[in-house]
């Protein structure tokens, strides 16, 4: 059965990561068959589904779907290109500051979805590449998302699997890093393309007369989608307080924001379309597929030659996760990457590894910043690819490599220091 279940997930990587065939179709048919072939029965197999990361998501993207209907994303999109002038190469770093924020508190694949469509707006206005400014919003994105714990798909699934790492613990501890890589991101990007946004004063002049307050379509429902928001973040503030489950207060203030929004058939259908259920699939499948290898014994043997090849040292192991999460999940989607690995940790302690907690956080650190490395890296780069495309823009693999991944070797580099300095010396 250990060799059965390798190959069905080794096949399951292949097709996920040949994009040949939708990512959520291989996961579900990699479970399907660890149940079929009697690799584990289904009530074990829905044992390993991690029902607390699901229910973050979807109570996420509920709250996400409601609010955007009030118009808040373009308001300050624009808001911000008229903060700076309308030029070029401020607009860059505002909107790239605003992805990351963003990024942090509602999820870098949510915010790229809203982002993208008002920086084509933007800079069709200006008549500039819209390329340098979805490069940087993709590469903030991912690194804005690693200072939370709902940030990015890899934290939520490293903070459900690991009740002590709460929301504070993910700020307290990523957040500074994450702060400290997105100067320098953005900073790197705006030198890079300083040259190549320029644009004429007259429709610099036309954005500035454009009226940012008129794309709030529904200020009462802003009001409550803000109240509602403000709720939840405390509620993810206080999880050490109240204990309250991080997808029990998404999910609560997900379905509280429809009930003030009016509850309405309408709307409900409207904002479960709006949720992205093929990722929700895609978890699951994962999770099932990982509690195969679980299961059979092969997570177990992973983490004892892991083990070996660190001698249990902390410092040689978190390194080790650190940049082998990196390069990855550069090159591989870092989600079915971390679902991998969190059980391989979790093994090292039972044998002997003293500390997680570096670990941990450097698991997270390489999983979400190794994702800029190239545009297969996460999923927020496909997203940003995509919509270009539907647009006429084409991001090509190359282009994107040249920019992505130098950001990316620096960003792990200083991570690297972080990590050693605050957790090993």
């Amino acid at each position: 059965m250990e060799v059965l279940a390798g190959i069905i997930f080794i096949l399951m990587y292949v097709v996920i990561v040949s994009e040949k065939i939708h990512r959520t179709v291989a996961a579900m048919l990699g479970a399907t068959l660890m149940v079929l072939l009697g690799i584990m029965g289904q009530e074990t197999a829905l044992h390993h589904v991690d029902f607390n990361t699901l229910g973050l998501l979807v109570g996420m993207m509920v709250l996400v779907g409601v609010t955007s209907h009030t118009g808040l994303f373009d308001y300050v999109a624009i808001k911000a290109a008229k903060v700076a002038k309308a030029e070029p190469k401020r607009i860059l770093v505002y909107l790239g500051l605003i992805t990351a924020v963003f990024s942090a508190f509602l999820d870098n694949v949510t915010t790229v979805l809203l982002m993208v469509p008002v920086t084509f707006s933007i800079t069709q206005k200006l008549h500039i590449n819209p390329i340098p400014f979805l490069l940087t919003q993709i590469i903030a994105s991912n690194v804005g998302g690693t200072a939370t714990l709902i940030g990015d798909p890899p934290n939520i699934m490293i903070g459900s699997a690991i009740k002590e790492l709460t929301f504070m613990a993910f700020i307290e501890n990523l957040a500074p890093i994450a702060i400290i890589d997105l100067l320098v991101v953005i900073f790197l990007v705006e030198v890079i393309y300083r040259n190549k946004m320029n644009t004429k004063p007259e429709l610099q002049a036309e954005l500035m007369q454009m009226d940012e307050k008129k794309s709030l379509k529904d200020r009462g429902l802003l009001a409550r989608s803000l109240f509602v928001l403000t709720l939840v973040i405390l509620g993810f503030f206080t999880h050490s307080i109240t204990h309250i489950e991080s997808s029990m207060i998404a999910l609560a203030g997900g379905f509280l924001l429809l009930l003030l929004a009016g509850g309405s058939h309408h709307l409900v259908e409207k904002t479960m379309k709006s949720v992205e259920w093929a990722t929700i699939f895609f978890f699951i499948g994962l999770f099932i597929a990982v509690g195969g290898l679980i299961e059979t014994g092969i997570i177990g043997s992973l983490a004892k030659q892991a083990v070996e090849l660190t001698g249990g040292d902390v410092t040689k192991t978190s390194l080790l996760v650190l940049w082998l999460s990196a390069l990855v999940s550069s090159v591989l989607d870092n989600i079915p990457f971390v679902a991998t690995m969190i059980p391989l940790i979790q093994d090292m302690g039972n044998m002997g590894v003293s500390n997680l907690e570096p670990i941990w956080w450097s698991l997270a650190l390489g999983a979400c910043l190794g994702g800029n490395g190239t545009l297969v890296g996460a999923s927020a780069n496909l997203i940003v690819a995509g919509l270009a495309a539907e647009r006429g823009v084409k991001i090509t693999f190359i282009n994107y490599f040249k920019i992505g991944f130098p950001i990316m070797l620096l960003t792990i580099v200083l991570s690297t220091v972080y990590v050693y300095i605050r957790y090993l010396i």
